[in-house]
């Protein structure tokens, strides 16, 4: 965990790829995607099976390790209206179950609209961009707000690294400006879109279940 100030206000970067506010016991969660799988799977396209659980399992250790009391999802719960099949409804509603007490709140994202709200069963409030909390504006896409810090997700953003001996790494990235911060996927099936960072903008990778400070563009010419 790496704890930063994001708009002056204090913000921890997970390695499973989530932040949490510490002081409102908030577990903040971008583009989880539930039901791609079954989604592609359902047009014909061989991809692993799983991932659903492998999601819900991700979620349920990050409650256990911060003890959040709240979960808001910056959009794209569920990948697209094929995400209501039996079987991933019924995970989804068993995980549910065990964590009746969460608070869980969703921002539409683009997948939601397409695959509409969550079932009414699941308890999920679920409202449109931004979603204001304790001066930051939870958004799933990423735009300045006047007045708040913008949380968001939409870009599922990773960095390109290259080393002396042509090694390349592709990593999921947290990425922050000084108006707007984005989070990486979540979703065990997810894809990555590397980002285009400006001079001053703080860009943390992730790897190895450690969140690494990258030197940005103006560290680097500086240098």
């Amino acid at each position: 965990m790496t704890t930063i100030l994001a708009g002056g206000q204090p913000l921890s970067l997970l390695a499973e790829r989530a932040a949490f506010v510490a002081v409102s016991r908030t577990l903040l969660v971008a583009d989880a995607h539930i039901g791609k799988a079954v989604s592609f799977r359902a047009m014909g396209v061989p991809v692993p099976r799983g991932t659903t659980s492998e999601t819900l399992a991700g979620l349920t250790a990050l409650v256990a390790s911060t003890g959040a009391q709240r979960i808001v999802f910056l959009g794209d719960f569920l990948h697209s209206a094929r995400a209501h099949a039996a079987a991933t409804a019924a995970a989804v509603a068993a995980w549910r179950q065990a964590h009746r007490a969460l608070e869980l709140v969703l921002v539409r994202g683009n997948h939601d609209d397409h695959a509409g709200d969550p079932p009414p069963h699941l308890g999920i409030r679920v409202v449109d961009e931004p979603f204001m909390q304790g001066g930051f504006a939870l958004c799933h896409h990423p735009k300045r707000i006047a007045g708040a810090y913008v949380l968001a997700g939409h870009l599922h953003p990773c960095v390109n690294l290259g080393g002396r001996a042509w090694d390349h790494l592709r990593l999921p990235c947290f990425w922050f400006d000084d108006d707007v911060g984005v989070l990486p996927a979540f979703g065990a099936f997810t894809g990555m879109h590397a980002i285009r960072a400006s001079a001053g903008d703080r860009v943390f990778a992730i790897a190895e279940n450690t969140v690494a400070a990258l030197p940005t563009i103006a560290e680097r010419c500086a240098a």
